[in-house]
C-alpha cells in the first residue's frame, strides 16, 4: 500500500503544479509573453488567463506604465571646442510587448547610447551660449529623433529632460564674474535713476512750495491791505460822522507824539512842521477856557486874572 500511496502524492503535486501554471494572473498595467516550444505564442493581458502547462511559458513580463530612467552625465563637445557634461531623463512607456522583447536586446541601453550619440550630435552644432540658453530646442529635437528610433522596438519616448548642463570650471568663475559686472552695472544704473528721480520730485516739491508759498503770501498781503483800508475807511467815516473840530485834532496830535519818541532804537526824532498849528490850536482851546473860567469867578478870581485883556481879545481870532 505504501507505493499507492506515494505515487497519489506524487500525483497530487502534479496536479496542483499543473493548476499554478495553467492558471496565470496578470496585473494590471502589464502584460506577458508566452512562448510554445521556445517559438512566440501571445501576449497575456492584465487578468485570468490559461496557459498550457509544461508547454506554454512566460518568457517575458513587462510593466506597461510609464518609466523615468535616469543617465549618468555625458560629456559633450559644443562648436567652439568646450567640454560640457550633460544629464538627461528619459520619460518612456512600453506600447508593443512583444516587439520589446523580440526587436531589441535591451531596450534601456539602447535608449541610452541613442540618447548619448543624438545628444552629441545636437550639442556640436551649438556654442556654449545657445546651449545653456536653448533648454527647450535640445530637448525637442532630442525627443523627435528617440522617438522615431525606439517606434519599431514597441517603444515611445513621451518627454526628454536635460537636468544640468555642467559647463567647465573656469568657464564657470567667468560666467558668475561676468553675471556680477552686469549685475553691478544694472544696480548702479538703477540707483544713478533713484537718484536723478529724487532730485527730479525734490526740486519740483519745492518749486511747488514756493509757489503756494508765494501765493499765501500775496493772499495775505492783498487781505491785510483790504483790512487796512477798512480799518482807515472806518476811521474816516467815524471821524467825518463826529465832526471833530482842529482843538480835538490839535488835542490828539499832542498825545500821540509821546509814542512817536518811545523806544531805545529811537536816539533822534524830528518835531514836523505842524506842530506850530497844533500848539496854536491847543493854546485858543484853552484861552476860551480861560476866558470862561474869569468871568465866572469875578474880577480878582479865577486863572484869566494875570492875563491883559489885549490878549485875551486877541486869542479869539486865533480861532
Amino acid at each position: 500500500m505504501e507505493p499507492v500511496i506515494i505515487v497519489l502524492i506524487i500525483l497530487v503535486v502534479l496536479v496542483f503544479i499543473a493548476l499554478i501554471k495553467t492558471i496565470q494572473v496578470i496585473p494590471q498595467a502589464s502584460a506577458a509573453i508566452v512562448e510554445r516550444f521556445g517559438r512566440y505564442t501571445r501576449t497575456l493581458n492584465a487578468g485570468l488567463n490559461i496557459v498550457v502547462p509544461f508547454i506554454d511559458t512566460i518568457r517575458n513580463r513587462i510593466d506597461l506604465r510609464e518609466q523615468v530612467v535616469p543617465f549618468p552625465p555625458q560629456p559633450v563637445i559644443t562648436q567652439d571646442n568646450l567640454v560640457v557634461n550633460i544629464d538627461t531623463v528619459i520619460y518612456y512607456q512600453v506600447t508593443d510587448a512583444r516587439a520589446a522583447t523580440y526587436e531589441v536586446a535591451s531596450y534601456i541601453q539602447a535608449i541610452e547610447q541613442l540618447t548619448v550619440t543624438t545628444l552629441r550630435n545636437i550639442i556640436g552644432g551649438m556654442d556654449l551660449e545657445r546651449t545653456l540658453t536653448s533648454r527647450e530646442e535640445i530637448n525637442a529635437a532630442l525627443r523627435g529623433v528617440l522617438d522615431e528610433a525606439t517606434g519599431k522596438w514597441g517603444i515611445r519616448v513621451n518627454r526628454v529632460e536635460l537636468k544640468a548642463i555642467e559647463p567647465p570650471t573656469s568657464i564657470q568663475d567667468s560666467m558668475e564674474k561676468q553675471m556680477r559686472a552686469d549685475r553691478d552695472k544694472r544696480a548702479a544704473i538703477l540707483q544713478a535713476e533713484g537718484v536723478r528721480q529724487s532730485e527730479i520730485l525734490r526740486a519740483e516739491g519745492e518749486k511747488q512750495s514756493q509757489i503756494l508759498r508765494a501765493e499765501g503770501e500775496a493772499k495775505a498781503a492783498a487781505l491785510r491791505a483790504e483790512g487796512e483800508a477798512q480799518a482807515v475807511r472806518t476811521v474816516f467815516e467815524a471821524i467825518h460822522a463826529g465832526d471833530p473840530d482842529q482843538k480835538l485834532l490839535s488835542y490828539q496830535y499832542l498825545q500821540m507824539l509821546p509814542k512817536i519818541a518811545e523806544g531805545d532804537a529811537n536816539k533822534l526824532w524830528i518835531v514836523p512842521s505842524e506842530i506850530g498849528d497844533a500848539l496854536k490850536g491847543l493854546s485858543g482851546a484853552m484861552g476860551n477856557f480861560g476866558g470862561l473860567g474869569g468871568g465866572s469867578g469875578g474880577n480878582g478870581g479865577g486863572s484869566g486874572a494875570g492875563v491883559p485883556a489885549q490878549e485875551r481879545r486877541e486869542k479869539p481870532s486865533i480861532d
